[in-house]
């Protein structure tokens, strides 16, 4: 969009308008319209701090915001819509029935705007396509299917089954990291406490004695002359460097490329994310397939799910395979993100007419080793806990005992 400065009179007053268009003479005819005046001149301007900060207070006040809508008030709204769709209610009726039921804000401001847009003849799938940012593009996948196929009711059922799932495979594992990450915060407030309230009452202590100190001894005062002189300033250092580091994560795709890359890499936290992805895929996959969406469709309404940016960019080039010719194994394979196994039994799958069969082994296969890693999450991070501790609670000992003892055989005890 451009915008545009039109100066105009009125009787003997003077005044002008900025209008925002596609080009002048759009600017012009929506002047038109305006009925304001006589147009005296036209000219191309750049964008208005006025219209720049109307546009942010609107969008700051709007309750649609550019994030993902709640999961939970959202399956519920689709399960309702699938009900009272299966009993025969019109759809219209039924996305009405959800707004007044869902508490959500959010949620509701989008149903309302999908409700006008049905009523005044738009498709559902249209009218959901502008929240894709919100609901994901998966709804609308689902939403165009159900309407092609005639089962909308069926399709919305699927996608509240398939968000539910998803939606319980991320509390399975905020369960299971939540006792590691309570320890991990105990142990930071802990060496925080005996850090400054601790170390200094003996540092006194020491430095009437006159005695050399040991390394043990030394580190512990310089940790806490580093934390009382510079911790402020460390906090806000990290604070500000997670800033920048998470705007350069949504503004630049190779700096979000590579720090997924580099998950992928990290002790437990790689292998949760390529199980929990490579499962959502072949799970959404294998149903959109089985659903009649044609396969290039159901690829990119897979890939759409994959949260990973590297693991999406590899798992696309499944779609690739497709639309060159080659077996959908051979994508499988091109990407890297499958083992030789699951290639294996895909091509098998394609051989045997039974692709859909061997999806849902591949499916069970990857749920089955996620599951393993999030049950078994606490006694993976186990040994690094007590390491830490164990460390923690040695150089604490040494740091304060050790000159204790030089002290007291220098006193003859």
């Amino acid at each position: 969009m451009r915008y545009y400065r039109i100066d105009y009179r009125s009787g003997k007053q003077r005044g002008h308008i900025v209008l925002e268009a596609p080009s002048k003479i759009d600017a012009i005819k929506a002047f038109q319209q305006k009925t304001l005046g006589v147009m005296l001149s036209v000219r191309e301007v750049s964008k208005p701090l006025s219209l720049m900060a109307e546009k942010w207070i609107e969008r700051f006040r709007s309750p649609i915001k550019n994030k993902r809508v709640a999961q939970e008030p959202y399956i519920a709204a689709l399960r309702q819509i699938a009900v009272m769709l299966d009993a025969g209610i019109p759809i219209n009726q039924a996305i009405e029935e959800a707004v007044r039921s869902t508490d959500d804000e959010m949620l509701r401001a989008i149903l309302q705007s999908v409700l006008a847009d049905v009523e005044s003849g738009v498709s559902l799938s249209d009218a959901i396509k502008p929240f894709e940012r919100q609901l994901g593009n998966l709804s609308w996948s689902m939403f165009h299917l159900g309407e092609q196929t005639g089962t909308l009711s069926d399709a919305i059922a699927k996608l509240a089954d398939i968000l539910e799932q998803i939606l319980e495979n991320r509390r399975q594992l905020v369960k299971a990291t939540r006792y590691p990450l309570f320890t991990i915060v105990a142990m930071v407030i802990a060496f925080t406490v005996v850090i400054l309230m601790v170390v200094p009452q003996f540092q006194e202590l020491f430095a009437e004695s006159g005695a050399e100190l040991p390394y043990p001894t030394r580190f512990l005062i310089w940790v806490e002359h580093a934390v009382s002189w510079y911790g402020p300033y460390v906090v806000a250092g990290a604070f500000a460097l997670a800033g920048g580091f998470s705007w350069l994560y949504r503004k630049e795709a190779r700096v979000q490329l590579a720090a997924d890359r580099f998950m992928l890499r990290v002790y437990i936290v790689g292998k949760v994310t390529k199980y929990a992805m490579i499962g959502r895929f072949v799970y959404i996959f294998n149903v959109l397939m089985h659903a009649g969406i044609p396969i290039t469709d159901a690829l990119d309404a897979a890939v759409g799910v994959v949260e990973n940016a590297y693991m999406k960019e590899r798992l696309a080039l499944v779609r690739r395979a497709i639309e060159e010719g080659r077996p959908l194994a051979s994508g499988f394979a091109e990407s890297g993100m499958f083992k030789n196994m699951v290639v294996q039994m895909i091509k098998a799958g394609e051989q045997g007419g039974a692709l859909t069969t061997m999806l849902e082994k591949v499916t069970r296969y990857y749920q089955s080793r996620y599951q393993y890693i999030v049950d078994n999450v606490a006694a993976m991070i186990e040994p690094i806990l007590i390491a830490s501790i164990a460390g923690f609670v040695l150089i604490l000992a040494l740091g304060i005992f050790l000159p204790m003892w030089s002290m007291a055989e220098a006193m003859g005890m």
